[in-house]
């Protein structure tokens, strides 16, 4: 089928708005790859200490006759999406070796678990880590040693970091391999209720940890449909795993299997074979696009809408909020995973996950087919399926039909006509909304504003029994530049209640909320933000504001141009728990419709 207009009109408007830093960043990564990797001109001295530390492959080093890959690993084992990644390094060096190649861990980078630090202090840093993962990888790669990089990351900041790396260093082929997800736990909505219920009072605290632990129970990536797994649907779409690959649980056979192949197509994809495929040429505007698609097309993490502009702009390519709206109003949503339904992850694979997907929007002309990605030509490889025959990985043809249409359907039988994400816009700033998971009802709420600076402050007010009646609920001074941009996640819990109480509530901030949103309206990542002279800094206790959702808008009638802001003292933000080495973060942070970044 045609590709559907409004894609390519988005397409060819990112490819005229990015073409001067497009070929400009082209033109660096050519010129980088046509001088190679610098290991087999490095003095006798700088190539000792390189292979001092792997005595089995130094030989194969020093003739430098065959591909060296460089592993970016973001182990550690407080996030239990990469405790697999523990094993990696050996497998991969055991492959490569078995292919007459070596390959050395580059280096590692940060990695931090944002379920540990929801509510916390260390929240505030999460945004930034981003930044940091991606100075990290440079650092790793600065070397110069490496004819591809395997890139070893899952969590919210760090795929997007790793992405930036990957695009920095674009002139050498880039592979990421995923970890998978833990096996299905406690359902998620019953975890969700059981906070709840914790919320109100109704159950204490040894009930709400026996329903965390159910559910976080074993090395994995959560189950929900969190950033961290649109990280890894965001990968498949862009072709930059192995097809299939995503969502198969760790220490598994497949596993590893996939493991390996990841690394062999590393070694077959670099300038010393015959399918050189340098990351800067699968970066493109077309991956861009169908990555947003699958956004869309997912019901996927508002972080994302954050994270690929600057994602994007590594590459030399400008995104825009409106290309998503764009976008989510062209694509249908196929999948109902939690917490946009009740299947979680390894449901949604079973059910036929990303490969019937892909296939689904291919053929209703919803996705460029013709990209480069690390696997070949054309998108239309991700709708095969890994098989294992005698310990490797075969592909055969994936699902054509849904296997479970209550997780995921047709393009001709949708959830809903458009996608899960909208942009709001108005005198107030700009803003997307998660509106996949919420119910119709809630699409437009307009009502006086409550005023906070704090998000522990709104779950105080909660238990004081102060909400009875319809709000829109303010929490500013949340963005980049006032304390990082935290998530605002555990308010989920107490706004949810409010909802089942009958109230018309909703969240407007300049802060982010995450993939877990859930069913509250939130109109988030509000730009320009309070600290940086934004309206919403203007706003008072008992004005009026309308959240719609449907007509893609935030309004107040009051005339904010009378007022002027109240100082308000951000030095709280800025000492413990590591927050003073932010500082310079918090004063050079891009406003958040560019990605928030300090590095690109």
């Amino acid at each position: 089928m045609a590709l559907n207009q409004i894609i390519s009109d988005v397409t060819d408007r990112i490819i005229e708005r990015s073409r001067d830093s497009r070929e400009g960043y082209l033109g660096r990564i050519n010129a980088a790859a046509e001088a190679g990797p610098v290991r087999a001109h490095l003095t006798c001295g700088n190539q000792a200490h390189a292979y001092a530390g792997m005595p089995a492959d130094q030989d194969a080093l020093a003739k430098g006759r065959a591909a060296n890959l460089g592993i970016v690993t973001a182990y550690n084992d407080m996030l239990s999406a990469h405790q697999p990644y523990e094993r990696f390094p050996q497998l991969i060096r055991d492959t490569a070796r078995a292919k007459g190649a070596t390959a050395q861990v580059a280096g590692g980078v940060p990695a931090m678990c944002d379920g540990v630090t929801q509510g916390q202090p260390g929240m505030e840093l999460s945004l930034f880590s981003r930044d940091v993962i991606a100075m990290a990888a440079g650092v790793a790669l600065s070397h110069n040693c490496f004819d591809a990089a395997l890139y070893m990351g899952v969590c919210d900041k760090i795929v997007p970091g790793l992405v930036m790396a990957a695009a920095t260093f674009g002139h050498i082929p880039a592979v990421f391999l995923p970890a998978g997800p833990m096996p299905s736990g406690l359902p998620n909505d019953e975890k969700a209720k059981v906070r709840q219920q914790y919320a109100t009072g109704e159950v204490g605290r040894d009930k709400l940890m026996e329903a965390e632990m159910a559910s976080y129970h074993s090395p994995g990536t959560c189950t929900f449909y969190g950033t961290a797994n649109t990280n890894q649907m965001l990968m498949e779409f862009m072709g930059l795993h192995l097809p299939g690959s995503s969502f198969v649980n760790p220490n598994t056979p497949m596993r590893d299997a996939l493991t390996v192949a990841g690394t062999e197509r590393a070694l077959e994809i670099t300038a010393l074979g015959n399918e050189f495929r340098p990351a800067g040429e699968i970066l493109d505007e077309k991956a861009f696009v169908n990555g947003m698609v699958g956004l869309m097309a997912t019901g996927g993490s508002t972080n994302l809408v954050l994270h690929m502009p600057a994602m994007a702009r590594a590459a030399g390519i400008i995104l825009d909020p409106a290309d998503f709206d764009a976008v989510s109003g062209a694509v249908p949503l196929l999948a109902k995973v939690y917490p946009n339904g009740l299947a979680d992850v390894n449901h949604f694979h079973a059910a036929g996950g990303l490969g019937y997907l892909i296939s689904q929007l291919l053929d209703a002309g919803l996705l460029h087919d013709d990209t480069k990605t690390i696997a070949g030509d054309g998108l239309a490889l991700y709708t095969q399926e890994p098989k294992l025959k005698d310990g490797r990985v075969v592909y055969e043809p994936g699902a054509k039909e849904s296997l479970n249409e209550k997780i995921v359907r047709p393009a001709s039988d949708p959830f809903q006509k458009s996608g899960g994400l909208k942009h709001l816009s108005g005198p107030l700033g700009r803003a997307i909304m998660k509106v996949s998971a919420v119910k119709p009802e809630h699409h437009v709420v307009e009502a006086p504003v409550r005023i906070f600076h704090d998000q522990n402050d709104v779950k105080a007010a909660f238990k004081r029994g102060e909400f009875t009646e319809d709000m829109v609920v303010v929490v500013r001074y949340q963005g980049p530049k006032a304390n990082g941009m935290p998530e605002l996640h555990s308010l989920t819990p107490t706004l949810a209640v409010l909802l089942d109480r009958g109230l018309k509530v909703a969240l407007l901030t300049d802060g982010r909320m995450s993939g877990a949103s859930g069913k509250v309206p939130a109109a988030i990542h509000l730009s320009p933000e309070a600290a940086d002279g934004g309206p919403i800094g203007l706003l008072q206790d008992g004005d009026v504001v309308r959240v719609d959702a449907v007509a893609g808008t935030i309004t107040t009638d009051v005339d904010l141009s009378t007022r002027t802001a109240a100082p308000v003292d951000l030095s709280a933000n800025s000492f413990g728990i590591g927050r003073e080495l932010f500082e310079t973060f918090r004063q050079n942070a891009g406003p958040a419709s560019a990605g928030a970044s300090n590095v690109v």
